[in-house]
């Protein structure tokens, strides 16, 4: 697989359990270190394209289940092919200023009110399923811009535009709206989605319902933001 972004190609590498290519040696440390600090069991930093940004909020609790699922993964061998970048983003020691800069260890940008619901949704659309990942815009150094999480923009791949998913866009969408979406791709105004959310409805059709209801009752929460302009 191929990441395009204007700092170069990201090539996501071989997560199967093969000891040799993929992350068959690694602990249920290794992986938390690398979801909640985003460093390698080798100690080198991540690129931020992996969004350890959002996974530090997981609990340990769900990193140790997503530990024992990729165990029963079977092995693949063979390594992806190494990011095709200029070779000032290719220093992976200046990845340590950025994260002075824009990683907080343990942080989340989640609001939680104390209702059950709406922190479940906080939880899963932040930190499990980063959905602001893709539904924000970015400044030049490729960090979210905080007053546009979740509006969307600008696909960093260039094709197009990742929609805005606050009220802004979608206010007149009811949280059964939102869920069904979620377990059926249909959107309320008889369309479907597609591109890469096609993809994602594949797995969030698999969640429980009560965590789908979650997700909606968050989404439904979020501030209206306008869609940034490019």
């Amino acid at each position: 697989m191929a990441l395009a972004s204007p700092f170069g190609t990201f090539r996501p590498p071989n997560i199967s359990t093969d000891p040799i290519d993929g992350i068959g040696t690694w602990t249920p440390a290794d992986l938390a270190t690398a979801l909640i600090k985003g460093v390698s069991p080798d100690g080198r930093h991540y690129y931020p394209a992996f969004p350890y940004t959002s996974y530090t909020g997981m609990t340990f609790e769900d990193i140790r289940d997503l530990y024992a699922y990729l165990r029963t993964l079977p092995a693949v061998s063979g390594k992806a092919p190494p990011h095709d970048l200029p070779f000032l983003f290719r220093i992976r020691r200046t990845l340590g200023a950025w994260k002075l800069l824009f990683f907080r260890e343990r942080q989340t940008a989640a609001v939680f009110t104390g209702d059950p619901l709406h922190d479940r949704g906080a939880y899963l659309v932040s930190s499990v399923a980063h959905c602001g990942e893709c539904h924000s815009s970015r400044n030049i150094f490729g960090a979210i811009r905080e007053d546009t999480r979740f509006a969307g923009g600008v696909d960093p791949e260039g094709t197009g535009f990742i929609p805005n998913i606050t009220p802004d866009r979608i206010g007149h969408w009811s949280q059964d709206d939102i869920a069904r979406m979620l377990e059926t791709g249909e959107t309320p105004d008889h369309g479907r989605v597609g591109s890469s959310m096609a993809d994602v409805v594949v797995n969030t059709r698999m969640l429980t319902a009560d965590d789908r209801r979650a997700i909606a009752a968050y989404i439904a929460s979020l501030p209206a933001r306008p869609t940034p302009h490019p």
